[in-house]
């Protein structure tokens, strides 16, 4: 299969939505898209009596409106820091490059965004925003953790519309080759994935790190009421996540220019191991400690400060 010709930047018919070297891409959208649904899915939990067994909700509507400010600044912040981290200074030519050309850690509109980044991010706004409204961490984190799925299955759409972040060559039959004329015009006429077939790896991320994990953490939702069980969501996001990365990180190609690191693993598996061990440990925590009757310990969600 031959990735198809998609050109990361929106257009209306003919023309390009771009103002000068500023232009409107799918990636764009794809963090617009994630926030705002999540935003409205957020909203929909704090308003569903039934997950909270009579319960106050976390938070109200006008909190939850506050907190995706605070969200979005973790996101971009902790997003491009965690790249220049993690993946930039371990690149011999990146690291070279940013420190001749400090400023363009500014230039996120040109890519380089980290997901551990930007979810380490996501949790100081969470720690700075429930120590300001007084509202405990741990179960804002759990009125966060399921919407988190929705902008992670848009960003993998989005890292396959840019033809970026592929996976290892392989002989399967729907194998991509990553390698077509605007691939070739943002790379100086060449393909950086080569002319060989590959796991289209961004898709498979988009429907286990994306759709699966949002299924998995409805049902903890709806099904299993694990609101009411302090850290449990949370720990479900973490578990299932890094088991998700883990498995999907032998089929993704490493990122280009890292060095080898040990018993093969790559920087994605060190960053998600991590977070299976603290959800194995929270999930314990969360699942040993009996439901507290309703009127006990509950002062409901505090009004925005």
């Amino acid at each position: 299969m031959i990735f198809p010709n998609i050109d990361p930047v929106v257009h209306i018919g003919p023309l390009a939505l771009q103002w000068g070297p500023l232009a409107l891409r799918w990636y764009a959208l794809a963090y617009v898209a994630g926030i705002l649904l999540g935003w409205r899915y957020a909203i929909r939990l704090t308003r569903t009596e039934s997950v909270w067994g009579g319960r106050q909700p976390t938070a109200n509507a006008l909190q939850i409106d506050d907190l995706v400010l605070w969200i979005t600044l973790g996101i971009i912040l902790g997003g491009r820091l965690g790249y220049i981290l993690f993946y930039m200074l371990m690149n011999g030519d990146q690291r070279a490059w940013l420190f001749s050309h400090p400023l363009d850690v500014f230039k996120i509109w040109e890519g380089g965004m980290s997901f551990h980044g930007g979810f380490l991010g996501v949790c100081v706004a969470i720690v700075l925003f429930s120590r300001k409204n007084g509202i405990d961490m741990l179960k804002l984190g759990d009125l966060v953790a399921p919407v988190v799925p929705i902008g992670i299955f848009f960003g993998r759409i989005a890292n396959f519309i840019n033809g970026e972040l592929w996976g290892r060559t392989t002989d399967v039959p729907w194998g991509m080759i990553f390698c077509n004329e605007t691939i070739k015009a943002a790379n100086r006429g060449t393909c950086p994935a080569g002319p060989y077939p590959r796991h289209p790896s961004q898709l498979y991320e988009a429907g286990l790190e994306g759709l699966m994990l949002f299924l998995i953490l409805a049902f903890c939702v709806y099904r299993l009421k694990w609101l009411q069980r302090r850290g449990a969501i949370v720990a479900a996001f973490l578990i299932s996540y890094g088991l998700f990365r883990l498995s999907l990180e032998n089929v993704r190609n490493p990122d280009i220019g890292m060095p080898a690191f040990p018993l093969g693993l790559t920087m994605g598996m060190m960053l998600s191991t991590p977070m299976l061990l603290v959800g194995g440990w929270l999930l314990w925590k969360a699942l040993k400690a009996p439901i507290q009757p309703v009127g006990e310990d509950d002062p409901g969600a505090h009004e925005p400060a």
